[in-house]
């Protein structure tokens, strides 16, 4: 190895002390106790018995059930709803600057601010959405008191909250599009839809691929929207992996709280990776 290359070598140290220090050393320690029962001093061995636990129990292995739900559900709607009002906002309008601020404020609040306004206006007999409802005769429900409910209801906060963002990106990759593709569509004689199917959808992918991967990795660790709103409940029907994390780890059990960790991190690994890969091969540059 020549003087120049090894010269050059020593620039990716710091990098690489830092990959190690903060990934690769967590993460292998996180899996030697997630197979153990430790405290703060001593640790027992105990194999996959925490990973059994998890999944035995309903009231740990719902979390993972409802993670995916929150997670594909948040990551989908941000992407239509955002899409569409980027559609709105990078059309010919007089006030698409002052709207665009408007758009991008809930990203400005912290999720816990969030959090503790939406269940203030979510309370089944004093919110406000409630009280809407029944001034037009309708009977409003218990947005986080029920079970069928809750999951959905910190949902659509988490949409509200995520979609600005999203919505910013999606501004950034339309007004990209090079002019002379609209104009092309408008000689062909290609209908509002038509430019938007063909030609917008398309040179957008890499912004929308951005989207997708950024609000699922967000979803399927999502917990302090979760639990400002719910803590989890109604029982367990808003849990979530981190949640139960927590949980767990709020009460003593570290083992157990360590192998929902590495649950979480397999996950996200699982999902992302292949769906990075597929994402990217499906993009059109312009």
């Amino acid at each position: 190895m020549n003087k120049k290359k090894i010269y050059t070598n020593w620039f990716l140290v710091p990098a690489v002390a830092i990959f190690v220090v903060f990934f690769i050393i967590p993460m292998v320690t996180s899996l030697f106790f997630s197979l153990t029962i430790w405290d703060l001093k001593t640790y027992t061995f105990v194999g996959l018995d925490n990973f059994k636990t998890f999944f035995g129990e309903r009231s740990l292995s719902i979390s993972v059930r409802n993670t995916l739900i929150y997670a594909f559900s948040t990551s989908a709607l941000k992407v239509i709803i955002a899409f569409f009002i980027a559609l709105f906002l990078t059309s010919k309008i007089k006030t698409k600057n002052f709207l665009r601020s408007l758009v991008f404020f809930p990203n400005l609040v912290s999720a816990i601010a969030i959090g503790i306004v939406f269940k203030a206006l979510m309370h089944p007999s004093k919110g406000l959405f409630n009280a809407v409802l029944g001034a037009i005769g309708i009977a409003g429900p218990n947005w986080l008191g029920d079970t069928n409910l809750a999951l959905f209801s910190v949902i659509g906060v988490d949409v509200w909250k995520g979609v600005s963002i999203s919505t910013v990106i999606f501004i950034a990759g339309i007004s990209s599009i090079d002019s002379s593709f609209y104009e092309a569509a408008s000689i062909d004689g290609a209908t509002r839809w038509q430019t938007i199917r063909h030609i917008v959808i398309p040179l957008v992918r890499s912004s929308m691929n951005t989207i997708i991967t950024l609000s699922l990795i967000g979803g399927l660790r999502c917990f302090d929207l979760i639990w400002a709103m719910t803590k989890g409940g109604p029982g367990f029907a808003t849990d979530v992996l981190a949640s139960v994390v927590y949980k767990q780890y709020a009460s003593g059990f570290y083992g157990l709280s360590t192998a929902g960790n590495v649950i979480m991190f397999v996950l996200i690994a699982v999902i992302a990776f292949p769906l990075q890969k597929f994402l990217n091969s499906r993009e059109v540059y312009n």
